[in-house]
């Protein structure tokens, strides 16, 4: 029997499966496509997310070519632009990444770290017993000891396991598309009269456009109505442009066109016994710019624990935490979009100045960096371990990444590459003997302005303790070390 079984290689379930692998893991990575495929549906990633992948050293990697990586010069919401330029140290970082080169590198690294990614495979069926998970699959039949459901918003795995997606859909349809046009620069839309980049509003709906890389204009049509049968045609797209501004546009040459309508929905619990729920098969957003982040960082917080229940440091009841943990962020997530799209929606000359005072109390920097961190997830901070408090402000967490002095790393996120614990002693006074090997790694180092004498971070970044008392309670809380192992590693 394997241990985890993935559903679904989009980029939740690809970054699962290769920090599962980073952990020691062998997982398996089922998909019901015969091939990757090559729709540009998200064109980047937007909030933690970005740090959590330096902490793993892919930053470098997945920015190569990107154009852009780096703190967020602004962002939309619901249609009213946030401006960060001019303002020091504002938290939300981007990325620009199309998603078939996103899931290409991931798929990459996984199946390097030992992952396998078996394409061509339906599930059909599913049961579970106290030992593990059974799935029917369209090839045959498959057992894990875990299964995590990461194939979208119409999960089969959510579906078979019982558990509800209460919410609701809209009732506009958004058909977006990318198009060749020769004179096209980055961040630049067509010169067309009485046309803005960005979205244009008319009485019938409204038209984006926009562009993020040279050559390739990004536009999107919205209106009232429901999708038709079948793929988003060329005759399509150009008809609710003329629905929508009543006349003609020269796009430039179809690339790929596609057609959605947005979703608000939030899964009743993420846990059915051992089957998991990460990504879209979770939540589905209305607005765009959070649903990589809150799915590939659930995977990242799911990853670590599996793995370490799996081999056996720390009881089955860890991972109860990951739908404490992260159900409220997506929560929040679903309510921050919400207010996005009626935002985006509003119509008329109401709607109108509503954009205009919004965006008027956004260019001031305390509503600005409220919800620059909301949008990034800096802001969220997890429940401390079950019998354990928080008595210091950083425990609970994302700890950004901090500028050491060592005799290696010079960097935390080089101590994080590894998925590991690490226990990071920032005291002056002699260097302790650290012991070797242990599953949590033992780090002595200096920092100009540290923001605890010792930290405890967790292999997703969040900080599992920092200060004085409690260290041994919170080692053996989260990473079953015992007592006298971690009193002796600061002696």
């Amino acid at each position: 029997m394997d241990d985890v079984m993935i559903v679904g290689a989009g980029p939740v379930g690809l970054m699962l499966a290769g920090e599962l692998a980073l952990a020691g893991l062998r997982p398996i990575v089922l998909d019901k496509r015969p091939e990757p495929s090559e729709l540009p549906k998200a064109n980047g990633l937007a909030g933690q997310i970005v740090e959590l992948l330096g902490h793993r050293g892919l930053l470098g990697l997945l920015a190569e070519g990107s154009g852009f990586a780096g703190p967020a010069p602004g962002f939309p919401f619901g249609q009213v632009p946030l401006r960060f330029a001019g303002h020091d140290d504002m938290p939300l970082r981007l990325l620009l990444i199309q998603q078939p080169r996103l899931e290409r590198l991931l798929t990459e690294r996984a199946a390097r770290l030992g992952a396998e990614i078996r394409r061509g495979h339906e599930v059909r069926g599913l049961a579970q017993d106290e030992e593990g998970v059974t799935l029917e699959l369209s090839t045959g039949r498959a057992r894990a000891r875990y299964v995590v459901g990461c194939d979208g918003g119409h999960s089969t795995v959510r579906a078979l396991a019982g558990i509800g997606f209460p919410g609701t859909t809209d009732d506009e349809v958004l058909r977006l598309g990318h198009f060749a046009r020769d004179e096209q620069g980055p961040f630049q839309a067509p010169r067309v009269e009485g046309l803005e980049p960005g979205w244009n509003r008319t009485p019938a709906g409204r038209l984006l456009l926009t562009s993020l890389r040279p050559g390739v204009l990004i536009a999107g049509v919205r209106e009232r109505g429901t999708l038709p049968g079948g793929p988003v045609t060329p005759d399509d797209f150009r008809a609710a442009v003329r629905r929508v501004i009543g006349r003609d546009l020269p796009l430039g040459e179809p690339i790929w066109l596609s057609g959605t309508v947005a979703q608000a929905r939030l899964a009743d619990r993420y846990r059915a016994g051992r089957v998991f729920l990460a990504g879209d098969a979770a939540h589905l957003f209305p607005a765009g710019g959070s649903a990589l982040n809150v799915g590939l960082t659930e995977a990242a917080n799911l990853a670590w624990k599996l793995a370490a229940v799996l081999l056996g440091r720390v009881p089955a009841g860890l991972l109860d935490t990951y739908e404490e943990e992260r159900r409220p962020v997506a929560a929040r997530a679903l309510a921050q979009t919400r207010a996005q799209a009626a935002l985006e929606r509003a119509p008329g000359e109401d709607g109108e100045a509503l954009r205009a005072l919004l965006a008027e109390l956004f260019a001031d920097e305390q509503p600005l960096r409220r919800l620059a961190a909301l949008l990034h997830g800096s802001d969220t901070r997890y429940p401390p371990a079950r019998g354990l408090e928080h008595p210091h402000p950083l425990a609970g967490r994302f700890l950004p990444d901090l500028p050491l002095s060592t005799a290696g790393e010079q960097r935390l996120s080089g101590l994080l590459r590894a998925g590991r614990p690490v226990l990071l002693d920032l005291r002056d006074g002699p260097a302790p003997a650290l012991p070797e090997g242990g599953w949590i790694d033992v780090v002595r180092a200096r920092c100009a302005e540290p923001p605890a004498d010792v930290l405890l971070v967790r292999p997703d970044g969040y900080v599992a303790w920092a200060g004085t008392g409690g260290l041994a309670e919170a080692a053996r809380a989260w990473f079953g070390a015992g007592p006298a192992a971690v009193r002796a590693s600061l002696a």
